[in-house]
């Protein structure tokens, strides 16, 4: 029975449509798999009731099939709403904040039949790529549990790569769902912005960084996934129709891919990160794509500064209220805090200019797709690094000015809203994973499926799995 929770949640699914297997015997060996592996890893939160769980599951045995996630056992990142359940964002402010009303993405996850369990660890705020918080600790990276898994879905990435839930949902602003994914050897998609909508809190016209999407250990589940996730929703603009999970079965050959590695140099590497991606982009051959190097096609120094202007507004936006309240800014992160001020001090045509930047950055990308299908750049500028650290605060001897700073490899494809596909490139000499983000023009999620499910029928490390506690 415990082999169940090793396969694809497309190939789960069939088995209990068939009546082959319950999602009683489901729901079980999933809550004895969470019982022996998360206490090693601290990855899935607020865990809702056994018995409950079993009543429910043995309910939608007799019930009427909702969905193809009908019985199947998900938990949800903890920074989203999930009725009778805590969303604490990992902060000491939310610790009681339970949440009466399911949020559209996990509204539409129980419509198709998901069984929800509980939530997955995410650092404070999901601020910043590794998980940890106050509330309930850091999560450990399986394939070294001395090491961060990552973050702000660390704790959706290590369930997946341990076996707790067969696919879940991650967000991504900053690398949120791809860097995890590179560190667990999973899959994360950062869809096309616009493709998956989040609640409609807030502004929802200006704001275009951050993304819901799905993560699973296979881009078939992640293209499953994603179809039931994404659709408009009419209360927000941008909104774009639902992905149709066709066949990824398709011919590669001839596909242009183009490697942007360290971006000619301006973005510091831990040693092995460029060789391991390297040697990974070879398996591209195999599937009848090219591989070529084209010179970085926009200033590095210009990304960064249009990013950390909009980001840090947008921080702003989300946590101010509570910046300006003394006794709850007490209680935020010094990031969080840093964050904040950093964006109450930008003026409007500070945004204005930053936001020029990424248009320039929108023009030159098209151009670049003109002559390349997919472009393709490491995860991740380290490895995994040392749980009770921060953030890296020094990259191949190069100082880091901000805790986001040894990310900035994801900002390409953030600032502009591209899809983006997180694929495991393999492992470094100390036996740690670290991922490709494989992008392309907006809309092309589904060729970038494709191109994950040929990867990973070709690439024997994509199907590894941690070994147990």
């Amino acid at each position: 029975m415990d082999d169940l929770l090793d396969r694809d949640a497309v190939d789960l699914s069939a088995l209990l449509a068939a009546g082959q297997v319950s999602a009683a015997e489901v729901m079980a060996a999933t809550l004895a798999r969470i019982a022996a592996v998360n206490p090693g890893v601290n990855a899935i939160v607020s865990l809702r009731d056994g018995d409950a769980l079993m009543a429910q599951a043995r309910a939608a045995d007799i019930g009427p099939r909702k969905g193809w996630l009908h019985g199947i056992p998900v938990a949800i990142k903890d920074l989203a709403q999930a009725a009778g359940l805590p969303t604490t964002k990992g902060s000491p402010l939310l610790r009681d904040a339970v949440a009466d009303s399911d949020e559209i993405m996990v509204a539409r996850l129980r419509a198709a039949g998901a069984i929800v369990i509980g939530k997955t660890n995410v650092p404070e705020w999901g601020l910043g790529s590794h998980t940890f918080n106050p509330l309930f600790g850091a999560t450990r990276n399986p394939w070294d549990r001395g090491r961060s898994a990552g973050g702000s879905s660390g704790g959706a990435a290590v369930a997946l790569a341990t076996g707790m839930v067969a696919v879940a949902d991650g967000s991504d602003m900053m690398g949120s769902l791809r860097n995890p994914a590179g560190w667990t050897n999973t899959y994360g998609l950062r869809p096309t912005w616009g493709l998956v909508p989040s609640e409609p809190e807030g502004d929802t016209f200006l704001h275009q960084l951050a993304t819901l999407g799905p993560m699973a250990r296979s881009p078939r589940d992640v293209a499953a996934l994603l179809a039931t996730q994404s659709g408009p929703d009419p209360r927000q603009p941008h909104g774009l129709p639902a992905f149709r999970a066709e066949s990824l079965d398709c011919s590669l050959d001839g596909l242009r891919i183009g490697w942007l590695g360290d971006w000619g140099g301006a973005w510091p590497m831990e040693p092995g990160i460029i060789a391991t991606c390297e040697a990974a982009l070879a398996q591209f051959a195999t599937l009848g794509c090219t591989v070529a190097a084209p010179e970085p096609p926009f200033p590095a120094a210009d990304l960064w500064d249009a990013w950390t202007t909009l980001r840090s507004w947008a921080v702003a936006g989300g946590l101010g209220a509570l910046h300006a309240d003394p006794a709850t800014r007490a209680a935020l992160k010094p990031e969080a805090v840093w964050e904040v001020e950093r964006g109450l001090a930008l003026s409007a045509m500070d945004v204005h200019r930053a936001s020029l930047i990424r248009s320039r950055w929108f023009a030159a990308a098209a151009a670049l797709f003109q002559r390349f299908d997919a472009l393709v750049l490491p995860s991740a500028q380290v490895w995994p690094f040392a749980l009770d650290m921060r953030w890296p605060d020094r990259i191949a001897g190069l100082a880091m000015d901000s805790y986001h700073r040894w990310m900035e490899v994801v900002v390409p494809v953030s600032l502009i809203g591209l899809p983006c596909l997180c694929i495991p490139a393999g492992f470094g000499p100390q036996g740690l994973p670290v991922g490709l983000q494989l992008f392309g023009p907006r809309g092309a999620d589904l060729r970038l499926l494709q191109i994950g499910h040929g990867w990973h029928g070709s690439a024997p490390w994509a199907r590894q799995r941690p070994a147990p506690a």
